[in-house]
C-alpha cells in the first residue's frame, strides 16, 4: 500500500463523524500512517478535533450540513463514529461513490436496535432474549407483563446507556417511559427485553479487513445505567463459550459485511452465547486494549479499513475504569493523583471542552493479572476527581 503526506493534492484523507474520546484514539492512529484527517461533531473543541488536520462544527443530524461538508472535503474513508448521524447522508454519500466504513447499510441497521436484532434474529437466526417493540406507556405495560418481571427497557436509537432502564415491577414502568426520554436519538419507539439470566457479558472485538476476520480476547465488563464503568481482558470463560462467541460474532459481521472493526456484546450464560448489540466502530469497554495489545482496538480499526493485515500480539491482562464528572463545568479541571503513573498503570484524559455530571472525561488503565488489574483499577478510580 502506498503512503503519501497530509495537507498534499494527492493525500489520503479519512473523515471521522462523531469525534469523542474513542474518535480521538482513531485520528492518532491515522496520523501515524500520514493520513490527512478531518473530525466532524456538533460542537468545538472536541476531542478529536483537537488532534485532527481540521476540523468541522455541524448538526449530525442535518443531511444537507453532512453533506456539503462531505462533497467540500472529498474524503477516502468515511468513518461514522456515533449513533446520531442522518443516515440519509451515508446513503447518499456512498451513492456518490463514497467509502463509508463498514458500509451505509450495516450503520443503518446497528444505530437502531429495532433494525439490528430483528436482523440478527429473524434474518440470521442468531440466538437472542425474548423482546418486544412498543410506541406507548400502555404498550411498554403490556410487553413487560407478558415477558416478565425484570426486564431491560431501552430507546430503538441512543447511545452511551441514555435512555435505558430496567424495570422490576408494574411500578416501575411509569419512570422507565421517563427515563425513555432522556435518549442520544429516537425514543419515539422503545425496545422491551425480557431480562436474560447470564452470568457475565462480554464484548467480542471483531475486525475484518476484506481477507480476513480475526477477534480480540473477549472482554468482560462492568455497567451502570446502561453505560460501562469497568473493563477487563481476557474475560475468563469456556473454551466451548469462546468458540461459540467468536461464531456469533463472525456470524454477524459477515451479515453486516464491510471493513473495520465492530464490537459485538454477547450475554454468556455457561456454555450459551445470547446475541445483545453491536457497533460498527471502536467499542467503549475495548480502551483496556490500548495497555493489553501491540495493536489497540483503535489500530486495529483503521489497519482493517485500509485493508491492512490484522496481526497483533496480545501483551497480557489488565483492566480499565472510566471516569466520570460530578460536577458541570466550562472549563473542566481534572486532578489526578500521581500513583496512577507507575510501571503498569497510567491515565488518558479525554481532554474535553465541557463537564456535565456523570460524562466520562478520562480512563485508568493497569497492566496486571486480571484479579489485581481491576481491583487496583477500583482503586485508582477514586484518585481521580473533577475540580
Amino acid at each position: 500500500m502506498h503512503f503519501s503526506a497530509p495537507l498534499k493534492s494527492n493525500s489520503k484523507k479519512i473523515m471521522l463523524l462523531g469525534s469523542g474520546e474513542l474518535g480521538k484514539e482513531v485520528i492518532i492512529e491515522a496520523q501515524r500512517l500520514g493520513l490527512e484527517t478531518i473530525a466532524v461533531d456538533r460542537y468545538e473543541n472536541a476531542p478529536a478535533h483537537q488532534v485532527a488536520h481540521r476540523s468541522h462544527v455541524v448538526n449530525m443530524l442535518d443531511k444537507d450540513a453532512l453533506l456539503e461538508i462531505i462533497y467540500r472535503e472529498k474524503p477516502d474513508y468515511i468513518l461514522p463514529e456515533i449513533e446520531a448521524i442522518n443516515i440519509d447522508a451515508l446513503f447518499a454519500a456512498e451513492d456518490r461513490g463514497y467509502n463509508v466504513i463498514p458500509n451505509a447499510n450495516a450503520v443503518s441497521k446497528t444505530m437502531n436496535r429495532k433494525n439490528i436484532r430483528t436482523f440478527a434474529a429473524e434474518v440470521l437466526g442468531l440466538k437472542t432474549g425474548p423482546y418486544k417493540f412498543v410506541t406507548t406507556q400502555e404498550g411498554m405495560l403490556e410487553a413487560a407483563c407478558e415477558l416478565g418481571f425484570p426486564c431491560v427497557i431501552k430507546p430503538v436509537m441512543s447511545s452511551s446507556g441514555h435512555g435505558q432502564s430496567i424495570a422490576k415491577s408494574e411500578a416501575d414502568i411509569p419512570a422507565s417511559w421517563e427515563a425513555a426520554k432522556e435518549a442520544r436519538g429516537d425514543a419515539s419507539e422503545l425496545i422491551v427485553e425480557a431480562f436474560v439470566d447470564f452470568d457475565y457479558e462480554i464484548t467480542m472485538l471483531t475486525a475484518r479487513n476484506g481477507k480476513e476476520t480475526v477477534f480480540c480476547e473477549p472482554i468482560g465488563h462492568e455497567q451502570r445505567d446502561g453505560d460501562y464503568v469497568f473493563s477487563w481482558q481476557p474475560m475468563q470463560m469456556s473454551e466451548i463459550a469462546k468458540e461459540k462467541a467468536q461464531k456469533m460474532a463472525k456470524e454477524i459481521t459477515d451479515g453486516l459485511g464491510g471493513q473495520g472493526l465492530f464490537g459485538v456484546e454477547l450475554f454468556i450464560k455457561g456454555d450459551e452465547v445470547y446475541f445483545s448489540e453491536v457497533s460498527p466502530r471502536p467499542h467503549d469497554t475495548g480502551m483496556v486494549t490500548l495497555i493489553t495489545q501491540s495493536q489497540s482496538e483503535f489500530a486495529l480499526h483503521l489497519r482493517a479499513v485500509l485493508g491492512l493485515p490484522l496481526g497483533f500480539t496480545f501483551y497480557g491482562e489488565g483492566a480499565s475504569a472510566a471516569f466520570k464528572s460530578e460536577k458541570e463545568s466550562f472549563a473542566p479541571v481534572v486532578d489526578v493523583d500521581e500513583s496512577l503513573f507507575s510501571d503498569n498503570s497510567y491515565v488518558r484524559v479525554f481532554g474535553k471542552p465541557e463537564a456535565h455530571k456523570g460524562r466520562r472525561l478520562a480512563v485508568a488503565l493497569v497492566f496486571d493479572k486480571v484479579d489485581t488489574a481491576l481491583e487496583k483499577a477500583r482503586e485508582l478510580i477514586t484518585k481521580i476527581r473533577d475540580m
